[in-house]
């Protein structure tokens, strides 16, 4: 494990008394990052976990691994806070953010996971898809006026109908009542709070067993799935007081926030009002478009989810959703599987070596391809390569296609909206790589906005909490806290736009050709 600690606010400056603490549960890691009540970074301390492949196509988390890595994390903050001279009832509560649609079911009796989680980019329920999908006549939107969602590998349905239909010990004692399904946020919930079984609202909206419109589980779906109630969490609002930690030195501090990572990111941006959008750049890329208190379906690909409702009475507000799988895991994938790079630094300084790709497109189809397209027999492509064609071109094309992707959402939610995107607010590890962030300017023709503060998903499940117990009184206050405390940078769109239409028009080619692999 590594540790990111120290003091990160104002030196010389009192020790606030009012600090707010986050569990980000990532793809690859889990921090806990503390803050104060300006939105400053005080503390924090990460752990990465082990990526499990056991087939093509397939990845798990070990549960009981997760669970150590939050624990460490919580450890190793409690240590900082102590030795910057904080009193741990400084900490006033903790909220909860997480890789989403990641599914697990563990024994009612004895708390255990009964498999490992299976990963949302996990690929292996295609032919679940493909029966759901033939049941209702081919129409693979056969559910989402109930649910929002298509019928994808993506969702924690598909995933816990896999679960059922393959692993009889599974079925078993979910027939018996003493199986229980769980998002990690549920998880973690779970083991931290003496066996509180709950979601929030935003993790359920990720399953496609929860009612869009009523955001309560849904009977018709969960028997369309084959899916016994009674494995369910219970919904709960993204903030509010679930709870006090039952045992170890947080002991009695409240978990009062939780959100999915890409709507915490909405909250951590303060994205508030309708038309607000909000982009993080990571293991793969998420946009997320504010369309208030009334769902809208998409006719081009998106999701319609829940972005948050902070509150128990307060009503749910709505987001289209463009999901692309695989952006800071093709940087990755060029590291660890081509050899490539040594480290994913490299990419902006080795992609800045060329003026162009030289006519390369690389579409990252590893695991078929999210919004908009929407299809699992999607394979990764190289096109257009020649003897002049160096790793460099290679490397370039690889940020171009997480930039093509993104062009290509955006262009959705303009078609689903009707609203302009004329700014984008980008958060999440790639964004420190000023060409992807310049390149993302020129073919959405968009300013790109960069928070200096690069926490915003931590930031905004911390913000729920906090709201939740009084550090905040009002999303007023929190947007006023943001509008104060952060600096921002920005990238202009250079390229004429017959320039753009020309890139895309190729780009739009080379994905035609990854169709129809699988």
């Amino acid at each position: 494990f590594f540790f990111l600690g120290g003091r990160i606010a104002p030196e010389g400056a009192m020790p606030p008394t009012e600090l707010i603490g986050s569990i980000d549960q990532g793809t690859q890691s889990s921090r806990f990052i503390v803050f104060n009540k300006k939105g400053e970074t005080v503390l924090k301390f990460q752990r990465t976990h082990e990526q499990i492949t056991p087939k093509e196509g397939w990845v798990e988390h070990d549960p009981m691994e997760i669970m150590e890595s939050v624990h460490a994390c919580i450890e190793g903050v409690v240590v900082q806070l102590a030795t910057h001279g904080y009193a741990m009832d400084d900490l006033k509560s903790i909220g909860i953010t997480n890789q989403r649609e990641t599914t697990m079911v563990w024994d009612r009796l004895t708390g255990k996971p009964l498999y490992n989680a299976i990963v949302w980019l996990d690929i292996r329920t295609h032919e679940t898809c493909e029966q759901l999908t033939k049941a209702a006549g081919g129409d693979r939107h056969c559910f989402q006026q109930q649910c929002g969602l298509p019928v994808s590998t993506y969702f924690s349905g598909v995933k816990l109908k896999w679960l059922l239909d393959n692993v009889p010990e599974i079925r078993a004692k979910a027939d018996r009542g003493e199986a229980m399904f769980g998002t990690v946020d549920s998880w973690i919930i779970y083991n931290l709070c003496d066996r509180l079984h709950i979601t929030d609202v935003t993790n359920a909206s990720r399953t496609m067993l929860m009612n869009i419109g009523t955001c309560q589980w849904d009977p018709a779906l969960c028997k369309a799935f084959g899916i016994p109630m009674s494995m369910l969490p219970e919904i709960r609002s993204s903030s509010e007081v679930y709870a006090k930690i039952a045992h170890g030195d947080l002991c009695g501090t409240p978990i009062a926030g939780c959100l999915g990572d890409q709507q915490s990111a909405c909250v951590g941006h303060c994205n508030f009002t309708v038309g607000d959008s909000k982009n993080t750049f990571g293991s793969g890329c998420f946009m997320l478009l504010n369309t208030g208190t009334t769902p809208v379906f998409s006719d081009n690909g998106l999701l319609t989810t829940v972005c948050y409702q902070l509150g128990k009475d307060a009503k749910p507000v709505y987001a289209l959703e463009g999901s692309v799988a695989i952006a800071g895991v093709g940087i990755t994938w060029l590291k660890d599987n081509m050899g490539i790079i040594n480290d994913a630094s490299e990419s902006e300084e080795l992609a800045s070596r060329v003026p162009d790709t030289g006519g390369v497109y690389l579409v990252p189809a590893f695991s078929g391809l999210f919004a908009p397209h929407w299809r699992e027999d999607a394979r990764g492509a190289i096109v257009g390569l020649t003897q002049f064609t160096k790793k460099e071109h290679i490397v370039r094309a690889m940020l171009e296609a997480v930039c093509f992707q993104n062009v290509d959402i955006v262009d959705a939610m303009v078609n689903d909206s009707g609203m302009a995107v004329p700014k984008m607010t980008v958060d999440g590890g790639m964004t420190s790589n000023n060409l992807l962030m310049q390149m993302q300017a020129d073919l959405a023709n968009a300013r790109v906005v960069r928070p200096k503060m690069q926490e915003a998903t931590a930031l905004g499940a911390a913000m729920a909490a906090g709201l939740a117990v009084g550090v905040w009184a009002s999303v007023d206050e929190m947007t006023q806290m943001l509008q104060e405390a952060y600096k921002f940078e920005e990238f202009l769109p250079t390229l004429r736009p017959e320039q753009v239409a020309a890139r895309k028009a190729k780009w739009n080619d080379a994905v035609q050709r990854t169709l129809n692999w699988a």
